[in-house]
């Protein structure tokens, strides 16, 4: 019979051992596989690690339990072991053996199917590995964390294509729930050898997307509408998506990553209501995401010397707004707002009065609006990267 005892006292190296058999996923990489195999030859199966502890097996109350075999004699082993009233096999490449398989049975039988199951569970568990490793090679890639002399060499040795068209999406869950935004964003594109879903934070799931090359914006802000729609309707997510820039070299896709970022602080600041922003279309709000704060602060003073912006109360901001939004046109932004066009031009000759700007004038409207923008953007105190 197969023998279970009780587990070691914890220790220093048991927490790291988890730790890596939790990078691995073992129990998710194999559970169903075994599950679907012990059915088909009825009996037993289940995966072992280095320390000989059960990480998957179609009977859930074996995991956990520790099987009674020599791990690194199994790994020196040419033919499977049979121990305990299993027979063992190692799963993975040879001197780099990490878990083995255990069928129920110590005859013939169980030495052919355990044969069987550890070459299949080691195609498995090597297309894992090296999607794994592709996947941690983009994330180095996007968020700067590798040499650039690195890039290219390490692309070679993963086999990675790397004058592919690409660009980065960053989608940002706006209130976080029991939702795995990377699993499901991970199913809706299936092509793991050309797209990568990478978890950059607990809010931020970054989509490293192929693409050709008469991609438009536009196309990426009809499938970033996508994104968004299926996680509300679907799973009843809100996010925000930040869309990079298209870049054909690797090692771009770290500057593409980035312009998504910006995207995504500068639509948080001057554009809230949008939950697609991309880089593409910022306008002048990138630029002044990109100034310093110090340099902000003397701005603004420079423009209100004689009163604080903070004096403009919101029925006047509001008035102001409409008029940029209808281009310094009186006679139509008095309309829109169903006032006089005499009471509108009272207003624009009080702010005159409050701030020294004459928003009829253009070069006065310019400088307002910009001032507008700033004094928005040093009060929301976004994050750079």
């Amino acid at each position: 019979m197969f023998s279970l005892t009780e587990p070691p006292a914890p220790s220093v190296h048991l927490v790291i051992q988890h730790e890596r058999r939790d990078a691995f996923m073992p129990n998710k990489l194999f559970q169903d596989i075994v599950q679907r195999l012990s059915e088909s030859i009825e009996r037993t199966v289940g995966v072992i690690d280095n320390a000989s502890g059960v990480v998957s097996c179609s009977d859930p109350a074996r995991v956990g339990a520790v099987a009674e075999v020599d791990f690194v004699e199994l790994s020196h082993a040419d033919e499977p072991v049979a121990s305990g009233g299993f027979t063992f096999a190692p799963i993975g490449q040879e001197q780099s053996y990490e878990f083995a398989v255990m069928v129920e049975g110590e005859d013939a039988a169980a030495a052919k199917y355990a044969s069987l199951l550890s070459i299949t569970l080691s195609s498995i568990k090597q297309y894992d590995d090296e999607k794994n490793d592709r996947a941690n090679f983009i994330k180095n890639v996007i968020m700067d964390n590798i040499l650039p002399g690195d890039i290219y060499l390490k692309a070679r040795e993963l086999r990675f294509n790397t004058e592919s068209y690409r660009t980065v999406l960053l989608i940002r869950i706006v209130h976080p729930q029991d939702v795995s935004v990377h699993e499901i964003i991970s199913n809706l594109f299936p092509e793991k050898h050309r797209d990568f879903v990478i978890n950059i934070s607990e809010t931020d799931v970054a989509l490293v997307k192929e693409v050709t090359p008469e991609i438009t914006t536009g196309d990426l802000e009809q499938l970033a509408r996508s994104l968004v729609d299926t996680l509300a309707s679907e799973f009843y997510t809100h996010a925000v998506v930040g869309i990079g820039t298209i870049v054909t070299g690797i090692k771009d896709l770290a500057k593409s990553f980035k312009e998504a970022h910006i995207a995504l602080e500068v639509g948080k600041v001057f554009d809230n209501e949008k939950s697609i922003v991309s880089c593409d279309n910022l306008g002048i709000a990138r630029l002044i995401y990109q100034l310093p704060t110090t340099l902000c602060e003397t701005f603004l003073k420079e423009v209100f010397k004689r009163d604080s912006i903070d004096s403009l109360d919101q029925e006047t901001l509001f008035t102001i707004q409409r008029f940029f939004d209808n281009n310094l046109n009186v006679s139509e932004t008095s309309r829109k707002l169903f006032v006089h066009r005499n009471t509108l031009v009272y207003r624009l000759e009080k702010i005159k009065k409050i701030t020294g700007l004459d928003l009829r004038e253009f070069d006065h409207a310019i400088v307002f609006k910009i001032a507008l923008m700033v004094n928005k953007y040093l009060s929301a105190n976004p994050v750079k990267y």
